[in-house]
């Protein structure tokens, strides 16, 4: 019975699997040095079926393993070693073995043994020995490397056992051609949402998403806007370019324009020059050129620009340098080959921004039609929350949550309407509520939404709309209410500041984006090395607060900012993202990859 097997390297992870007596050993001690000879940097795991022991009695390192040492590492100039008690039932686990090598300094892993695991192997069989196909249970075999006398399929790659060459010239065709497997998102939406009972539960942070994506629908509302008010706003209809960009065939650098025809002819005849924002008004002729500047046109009967530098012009005559590495119609840039007229410049739901703005001007486009701005309005409640610049009151605290979400909802191009501080007290929550729900799309508050608090805002939203309080399946930020006040979406938030802002990422920012006409908009996850141990729990998506940072082997790298209570508002000011690690691992160990969410979108 085959077991999985998930590779946790970015290198290829190859066994050789045989029945005993077959000759794994014997083909692998041939093996590596003709692959060391070619280049490959290997590491080896062989899997012993017997105690064994890998230093001399009598010697220190062997001596103090046996006296209870759990790890024992020698090491000297030329080399070192870790040696590990660990007594396991049955089998070790490869994945925890892989994790063990340094994958920045091997290219592929070869594996003797684990004959059982679903790994990429090739089978060693010799008919004389008698025994049955390996690769007859096992899906997993690439390749077979057998004798004269064996019969192999015909779909299956057939290697000769005595051949060592051979064999390594297929481990390093299936080094150079293996694609590390795309690691799959933390959070991954699902198809279909579970039914009302089941989000009691507990919710996942995919089924939260979905169910508060399935209730907004975009506003059909819009206005017109000068290019200077367009930043961070959302286009409500397609921009179609007036013109074609660029909108003339033109010149890619300084150098000289004629026609490819004409290379043969050289010397060339230079009769003109071409300057941007001129144009040379005749036509050239064979054996012809015209001395050309960047962005000016390219004159009719010229179709290629040679640079300045690679050019010799004397008397009027221009000499090609390397005339045979010409390319027929080299450093042109064609009228509309970026834009062509009448096409769609701009998408709509395409939020605005510099370089959005900018593509605008440069077809002479003045305004556009953008959705409507989505309102939200939001206050916070509870007799313990004090004002900042006030006197704190005894037993009290500032009121942060309120200014995190007013700031995220502006970078998000929202109005924003702050209704204070409201006390506990339901007919003050009820009016407030009221007026929110009628001055706004979006009405959110923090705090007081917990699965069995007895606040007063619960009576009074259970009044006014319809709302869910669920548990989110997360860290931080389990409690969220979400649901309907009259025409309004209401976001009851956590009090925790670090998981108001969590919860604020996950669950309305998309709400606002999809409000704002970003129908098709996707959060960003880019995966990342992890520089320490990561821990979760199963069954939870964790949001841990990282720092990330572009190492020396070119990807990102990222570790966590330390200590991670939910109220530790310090730990997003010295982060520059979340490290996501979704609801199947239970931790992530240093050196592998996992997935980080950027704050650069709205924090």
């Amino acid at each position: 019975m085959s077991v999985p097997f998930s590779n946790p390297l970015p290198v290829p992870v190859l066994g050789f699997c045989a029945y005993s007596g077959t000759g794994k050993t014997t083909l692998l001690k041939q093996l590596i040095p003709e692959l060391n000879r070619r280049g490959l940097r290997l590491a080896v795991i062989k899997h012993a079926h017997h105690n064994f022991d890998v230093d001399i009695p009598g010697k220190d390192s062997y001596e103090m393993r046996k006296a209870g040492a759990r790890q024992m590492l020698v090491a000297s100039h030329v080399r070192w070693a870790l040696m590990t008690e660990d007594a396991v039932d049955g089998d070790p686990k490869l994945d925890h073995l892989l994790k063990q090598i340094e994958a920045d300094k091997v290219d592929i892993v070869l594996v003797e043994g684990f004959k059982k695991l679903t790994l990429p192997k090739i089978e060693l069989h010799r008919a004389a020995h008698g025994k049955p196909f390996i690769h007859e249970q096992d899906d997993n075999i690439v390749a077979i490397a057998c004798c004269d006398d064996t019969n192999t399929p015909a779909e299956l790659k057939r290697l000769d056992l005595n051949n060592v060459g051979q064999i390594a010239d297929f481990v390093v065709e299936y080094q150079q051609n293996w694609q590390q497997p795309a690691a799959e998102l933390p959070i991954q939406l699902p198809q279909a949402l579970d039914s009302d009972n089941a989000y009691q539960q507990g919710l996942s942070v995919a089924q939260g998403i979905t169910y508060v994506l399935d209730s907004i629908n975009a506003t059909s509302n819009s206005e017109l806007c000068s290019l200077d008010e367009l930043d961070n706003r959302v286009l409500a209809t397609d921009v179609i370019s007036p013109v074609n960009v660029p909108q003339q065939t033109n010149s890619a650098m300084d150098g000289y324009a004629f026609a490819y025809d004409s290379v043969s002819q050289t010397p060339l005849k230079v009769v003109g020059e071409v300057f941007a924002g001129h144009e040379y008004g005749q036509t050239l002729n064979a054996g012809e050129a015209v001395r050309i500047m960047t962005g000016a046109p390219v004159p009719a009967g010229a179709d290629t620009i040679m640079p300045r530098e690679l050019t010799k012009e004397e008397n009027g005559e221009l000499s090609l340098l390397e005339a045979k590495s010409i390319k027929a119609g080299q450093h042109v840039r064609l009228a509309g080959e970026d834009i062509a007229k009448d096409a769609v410049a701009l998408k709509a739901g395409t939020r605005m921004s510099a370089a959005e703005v900018g593509l605008m001007a440069s077809l002479g486009l003045s305004q556009a039609q953008v959705s409507k701005a989505p309102t939200i309005a939001v206050f916070s409640t509870g007799d313990e929350v004090s004002q900042p610049g006030d006197a704190l009151k005894p037993n009290c605290i500032y009121d942060s949550n309120r200014y995190t979400i007013k700031t995220m909802a502006k970078r998000l191009g929202c109005k924003v309407i702050d209704l204070g501080i409201i006390e506990d007290n339901e007919d003050a929550l009820m009016q407030t509520l009221t007026q929110a729900s009628e001055q706004a799309d979006i009405v959110i508050s923090s705090g007081g939404v917990s699965v069995g608090n007895a606040d007063y805002i619960k009576t009074a939203l259970a009044k006014l709309g319809a709302i869910n309080f669920w548990r989110i399946n997360m860290r931080p930020g389990r409690p969220l209410a979400v649901g309907k006040l009259n025409n309004a979406t209401f976001f009851g938030l956590p009090g925790n500041p670090v998981a108001v802002m969590v919860s604020f990422l996950q669950f309305v920012q998309p709400a606002v984006r999809k409000l704002a006409g970003e129908k098709n908009w996707q959060p960003t996850f880019l995966p990342a090395v992890a520089d320490e141990n990561l821990r979760s729990r199963e069954g939870r998506t964790e949001f841990l607060r990282g720092i990330y940072h572009v190492g020396n082997d070119g990807q990102l790298h990222v570790k966590s900012t330390g200590a991670q209570g939910s109220g530790m508002l310090n730990s997003m000011v010295q982060g520059n993202c979340l490290i996501v690690i979704g609801e199947q691992p239970k931790s992530v160990a240093a050196g592998n990859t996992v997935f980080i969410q950027p704050f650069a979108d709205v924090l």
